[in-house]
């Protein structure tokens, strides 16, 4: 077992651990968490050997291979599948013995080495390096390279690629201790997913850094917080950490009372949905959603981040419409037709493989690319904010947070600004330095601000949580609750995805269709895909040996009929749930203005003789939403039930 016993570790004059103690067993899961700059990735450095503590011990079994990902990867003309394989040091030692020893077979037979090239060869089976090219393959195949990917030298990748190499190369390992530091990092929800499925099969002792809450559920079984140069070992996963620390923090009355101010940004959401305790899946989802960012929050009051979105200027409805767009590049269509229009408040979440278009459909949307063919049409007053990863680079490091923002609306008094920029965690002296030497989670913070302050009202965000941490990607959510624009948005944080997003759209194949399902059924999708193209070539080669032309035309016009059959099943829906959106908009209305006049009711110099009229407009009005509330929830139910008496989708 990995032991630490009354350990204290310094980086320069920082003290980032003070007497830690404890054990790690074999074949823990364990994720790594704490704020940034806490020390989580010099406990790793500790691991790996690079780092020495100031006090106590640290013992790992002697003879543990300990595997990590590379930050670095060079430009080798090295082919992929190659490059992986070098991940097993113990294979590539095995393989190079034997080639020693057979380009010398004479030799070895002549001095009675046949011995040795036996014991090689059965190590070799031993540690299955017979299979060692298909699990490598493997491991390619889920991070998304295709298998012409494989024999591309490392050098025609990019930057992300690299990365999905280096894990590759990591995975490879025959680790007894693996270290992953923010692995879903460059991975997109589908190989973010596979991740998941081959961690929970690792036999290792695994340690990860991830702000990935979803992922984090699904692997560990325990958590290792460092706060406060105290490093805690909690039993159970990421939600069981945060139900565990939350109860600790409860028990402090001022915690508790911010803690109340959190949980109140999503009362309203909560409300909104009451009435669909045993209906539509999709309101299902996403009550459960909200109830569980309202049990978490007690765990984040201490968060140093707290912001929310500036009300847009502008709701063009629609916002934005794509008629019969072809999209994609001079050489190359990338998407066919699509049709789409996004309103005021919509909220849309983007799914399908690495590389179906789920990027250019973005940048369609924000105007980067032109369509080949079709209509972009944007409504009156349109304001995108659109944040990508290359956003990041129009970033100018020699100036500050603060010469950005000013830079940005420089009409704004400067402490509006820095106060601001203080939601951002930019404090003090952070918001006037240059951001030359910032994090990447410092720098994602900032485009993330600078796009807010323009108020948008249709938000495109690609992957916005790439280098953010638990914190503010808890901060990003509970504002995006809040926001009134439409937003569509790329991301492999599921936690985000079903917190955010009301509905899905599925790229793939060149088409743009909306998804029926949420994110478990995304998953079973993807698992039946696979299994799907074999068996349409066991379809095809039956229907081929076994069909005439006729029972071929009569297969063929039965899937027609289905097809049409299910358009037809859409279209009869269609208007009973725009209709269902309207009035869950206006329900959402309705209670704000409830919440405000009642708190304005329980305010008691409304009750004095000079504010009686106020009072009379204020009983009024209440009166008035009470009614406007009953009606609109009495109509949702009639629409549910419509919507239920009419034939599934299938």
């Amino acid at each position: 077992m990995i032991q630490f016993k009354n350990l204290s570790l310094t980086r320069g004059i920082k003290v980032l651990l003070q007497a830690a103690t404890f054990q790690l067993h074999p074949g823990h899961k364990v994720g790594l968490i704490g704020a940034n700059g806490a020390g989580k990735s010099s406990l790793f450095a500790l691991l790996r050997g690079e780092l020495q503590p100031e006090k106590g011990n640290l013992e790992i079994p002697p003879g543990w291979v300990i595997a990590h990902v590379a930050q670095e990867t060079p430009a080798l003309n090295q082919p992929a599948l190659e490059f992986t394989l070098d991940g097993d040091d113990e294979l590539r030692s095995i393989e190079k013995q034997l080639r020693q020893v057979e380009n010398a077979l004479t030799a070895a037979e002549a001095n009675h080495q046949g011995e040795k090239i036996a014991e090689l060869h059965h190590r070799l089976s031993d540690i299955e390096g017979y299979s060692a090219k298909a699990r490598a393959s493997a491991l390619l195949d889920g991070l998304g390279f295709s298998q012409a990917d494989l024999v591309r030298p490392v050098s025609d990748f990019s930057g992300g690629w690299r990365v999905r190499l280096n894990l590759a190369r990591a995975l490879m390992c025959r680790s007894d201790l693996l270290l992953l530091d923010e692995p879903t990092n460059h991975l997109d929800l589908d190989a973010v997913i596979w991740l998941e499925g081959w961690l929970r099969e690792y036999r290792g002792t695994l340690l990860m850094i991830s702000h990935d809450r979803d992922f984090l559920d699904a692997v560990i079984d325990n958590v290792l917080h460092i706060e406060q140069q105290t490093i805690t070992l909690y039993r159970g996963g990421y939600s069981d950490f945060e139900r565990q620390r939350a109860e600790k923090l409860a028990l402090q009355q001022a915690m508790f009372e911010k803690q109340q101010r959190k949980v109140a940004h999503l009362h309203s959401y909560i409300d909104r949905f009451r009435v669909q305790a045993t209906k539509a899946r999709q309101a299902q989802s996403r009550i459960k959603a909200l109830e569980r960012m309202e049990m978490i929050s007690a765990a984040h009051v201490d968060s140093q981040f707290s912001f929310e979105f500036r009300l847009p200027l502008a709701a063009p409805d629609p916002l934005l419409v794509l008629d019969d767009v072809d999209a994609g590049y001079s050489d190359k269509t990338i998407l066919n037709k699509v049709v789409l229009a996004i309103r005021p408040g919509e909220r849309i979440g983007l799914l399908g493989k690495n590389g179906a278009g789920k990027s250019t459909l973005i940048k369609l949307l924000a105007a980067e690319l032109k369509p080949l063919a079709g209509k972009r049409v944007e409504g009156k007053d349109l304001n995108i904010g659109y944040f990508a990863q290359h956003q990041l680079e129009q970033l100018r490091l020699h100036e500050s947070p603060l010469q950005h923002m000013l830079r940005l609306d420089p009409n704004t008094r400067e402490q509006e600004h820095l106060n601001y920029l203080g939601g951002f965690d930019f404090k003090g002296d952070m918001a006037r330095s240059c951001i030359e030497n910032f994090s990447g989670g410092e720098k994602s913070r900032l485009a993330l601000a600078l796009l807010i302050w323009t108020r948008p009202n249709l938000l495109l965000l690609d992957e916005p949580t790439n280098h953010l941490d638990l914190e503010m990607r808890h901060a990003l959510t509970l504002a995006l609750q809040d926001y009134q624009g439409g937003v569509i948005l790329v991301s492999h944080d599921r936690a985000l995805l079903k917190a955010s997003c009301d509905n899905f759209v599925l790229v793939a194949g060149g088409k743009v269709e909306a998804f029926d399902g949420d994110l478990d059924d995304y998953k079973s999708w993807l698992a039946t895909q696979k299994n799907g193209q074999k068996n349409n070539t066991i379809e095809t080669d039956v229907l081929q040996a076994n069909t005439s032309e006729a029972s071929k035309a009569e297969v063929k016009g039965s899937y027609a009929q289905q097809k049409q059959e299910r358009q037809m099943r859409i279209v009869a829906r269609r208007p009973l749930l725009k209709e269902t959106e309207q009035i869950e908009k206006s329900l959402d209305k309705y209670q704000a203005e409830k919440a405000r006049l009642d708190t304005r009711a329980g305010e008691a110099d409304l009750y004095e003789q000079q504010n009686k009229v106020e009072l009379q407009a204020l009983l009024k009005r209440q009166a008035e939403i009470t009614n406007a509330i009953d009606d609109a929830e009495m109509r949702w139910l009639e629409l549910h039930e419509q919507l239920e008496a009419l034939p599934e989708i299938n």
